[in-house]
């Protein structure tokens, strides 16, 4: 067991669900799951936090579960995910001439230039959450990815800046600490989906990650190894809920039922002669429902979200067949029936589902690898990428915590046993495989420090 690293703990704070889970990791690189709660979620719309009081009690119900996946934790600093529609992007582009030119550039110099981008002017009642370096140039050589060690005058960079309403991060900040937790930092969902579901070869073959979430698509997408554009749709699973059940007259419960068992993105592929029969309430009769016309509503919204993401990839150029990584489908609404194929036909770029699977330690439970959680476990790895970059403070003791036994596979494989040579080679890789986060992320600035949010 690998005990010299710390535990870290992602919360995501969704629409329909709230899922905290808790990992490390392993001595190959990959997180292991030690915690793993989930709870309803019922003060929280198109992610934003509104009923502070009802998202705490599902932050509570979650932490619990997590207790009970494993009373040898102890949670106390979360990373916590952000989205909602206030959640804004802007390009700038910052420069600084150098004092000491006869040194190379050093890492301070460049913490410098991102500390001055949380100066760049934005409309009042927003606030700066991240400010994420693209290409850097040093004098009149450009696109280099990190200039740490070159020599030069003048260091600058093109940077992607991400803002998001005061009010709607204070009343994350609030749930979170009013459920005796600490924010340790806050991160832009889509890139928390991301960093669970791509590897490196998707970084530099331009993808854009479409997380389908209950009450936002969440979209990143990348391109020759830069971020280019993050975007916050406001639409959702819950949206395609609310059609079916206004357009079949319905119960809310009765429309996500149908949704998950007899739903298909594409009303071509559903029977014409299939129906779903739906109980009376109180002596009423039974209602007849076709699928066809099922899969007609979730298709009519379905299209939606991706002529906006059509719509997104045109703006920043990316739309004809630049993008050789395709679309990469997450979230819990990418589980629909022949999304796929939908997604393809509307924005003519190849699509497949993207897994949490990617930097996960084998032989945990099926269900954490549900494209639900990418979120969540994107979330553990952006703790991992700013403990591994020395960006926050951690605990220098870590306890001792083994995976529970109900958070492994129930039929464990005996797992080839791997050679010292393997070992090393995997442990090479890593240290090789560039840092998703690192790339993106170098300078932070406590979000939470603000006098305003003291008087609270």
């Amino acid at each position: 067991m690998n005990h010299e690293q710390p535990i870290i703990v992602g919360l995501d704070i969704g629409t329909t669900k709230i899922a905290a889970i808790a990992g490390r990791k392993n001595e190959y690189g990959k997180l292991e799951i030690l915690g793993f709660g989930r709870a309803n979620s019922n003060g929280v719309k198109h992610g934003q936090v509104l009923n502070i009081d009802e998202t705490i009690k599902a932050i509570q119900m979650a932490l619990d579960n997590c207790y009970s996946s494993n009373p040898n934790l102890e949670i106390g600093e979360v990373y916590v995910g952000i989205a909602g529609h206030h959640i804004k992007s802007l390009q700038t582009r910052g420069d600084i001439v150098r004092q000491n030119t006869d040194e190379e550039i050093t890492r301070r110099e460049i913490d410098q230039l991102i500390a001055d981008q949380y100066k760049t002017y934005i409309p009042a009642g927003d606030q700066i959450i991240d400010v994420i370096p693209q290409e850097f140039t040093v004098d009149n050589f450009q696109n280099i990815p990190n200039p740490i060690g070159y020599g030069g005058v003048k260091v600058g960079a093109n940077f992607h800046i991400i803002t998001g309403d005061k009010n709607a991060i204070r009343n994350i900040n609030r749930a979170v600490e009013k459920s005796n937790l600490h924010t340790k930092d806050l991160v832009l969902q889509p890139l928390a989906s991301a960093a669970a579901v791509m590897g490196q070869e998707d970084l530099e073959a331009g993808v854009a990650i479409v997380d389908i979430g209950g009450g936002t698509t969440d979209l990143a997408v990348f391109y020759e190894g830069i971020l280019k554009h993050t975007a916050v749709i406001p639409f959702g699973g819950e949206n395609i809920t609310n059609d079916i059940k206004t357009g079949l007259g319905v119960l809310k419960t009765q429309a996500e039922q149908m949704k998950v068992q007899f739903g298909s993105a594409l009303s071509n592929e559903a029977k014409a002669n299939a129906y779903i029969t739906i109980p009376g309430l109180r002596g009423m009769p039974a209602k007849e429902i076709s699928v066809k016309n099922l899969a007609n509503i979730i298709q009519a919204r379905m299209s939606e979200i991706m002529d906006f993401v059509s719509y997104h990839l045109k703006q920043v150029g990316l739309d004809n067949r630049m993008l050789n990584g395709g679309i990469v489908l997450t979230g819990g609404g990418s589980q629909l029936r022949h999304l796929i194929q939908l997604t393809e036909y509307i924005t003519g770029l190849n699509a497949r589902i993207g897994y949490p699977t990617e930097h996960l330690a084998a032989g945990h439970i099926e269900e954490l690898a549900k494209p639900t959680y990418s979120t969540c476990i994107g979330l553990i790895l952006k703790g991992y990428s700013d403990y591994e970059h020395n960006r926050k403070e951690f605990e220098k003791e870590f306890r001792k915590v083994d995976v529970p036994e109900n958070l492994k596979k129930a039929e464990v494989q005996q797992e080839e046993a791997l050679s010292q040579e393997m070992l090393q080679q995997e442990r090479v890789r890593n240290r090789r495989g560039k840092d998703f986060w690192g790339k993106f992320k170098d300078g932070i600035i406590d979000l939470f420090k603000e006098e305003e949010d003291q008087k609270l």
